[in-house]
């Protein structure tokens, strides 16, 4: 046999290899549990306050009290430690300060509110800054301290995206 038949030879078994495993790549990706999403995004109302010159949050908690979406994710805890964060590790990649109820989520675009009922009742966080890109439907929650971060732990809930 000539090299150009082997190698002809060799696609053709290929083909047939990967035709009879991506049926089962594709149900096993199919039976995987995917985030429920039902994502309405509604703009606040004209009531906002300035908490750092580049941060805008309404004053008036009323008009986020109504989830439009719940959305299943992991969360973890993150901190302004340099091993954790680039150059800039107390800015976020929104250009604020890091500060307590500052969340990182690559999903959500930033300055969409959210509670995390399960774990924080109902605090409400802001999206603020991003993760590596990698990760899908996770929720890093910043910390003053990489200690808290770390005990915080990882977890796996509901998220409820506030209109």
């Amino acid at each position: 046999m000539s090299i150009f038949r082997k190698l002809i030879f060799g696609i053709f078994l290929l083909f047939i290899v990967i035709g009879a495993i991506l049926p089962f790549i594709g149900k096993a990706l199919a039976d995987e549990e995917k985030p429920i999403m039902n994502f309405v995004k509604t703009p606040p109302k004209d009531e906002n306050i300035i908490v750092q010159n580049n941060t805008v949050l309404s004053n008036a908690t009323h008009y986020y009290s109504k989830p439009s979406a719940k959305i299943l994710v992991i969360v973890t805890g993150y901190s302004s430690d340099p091993l954790e964060t680039d150059d800039t590790p107390f800015i976020t990649a929104s250009g604020t300060f890091v500060r307590e109820g500052v969340i990182a989520a690559n999903f959500l675009p930033f300055g969409t509110k959210i509670r995390i009922p399960s774990l924080f009742g109902d605090e409400i966080f802001v999206v603020e800054d991003r993760m590596n890109p990698r990760k899908k439907f996770q929720i890093d929650v910043w910390f003053p301290t990489k200690e808290e971060a770390i005990n915080f732990g990882v977890h796996k809930t509901y998220i409820e995206v506030l209109e």
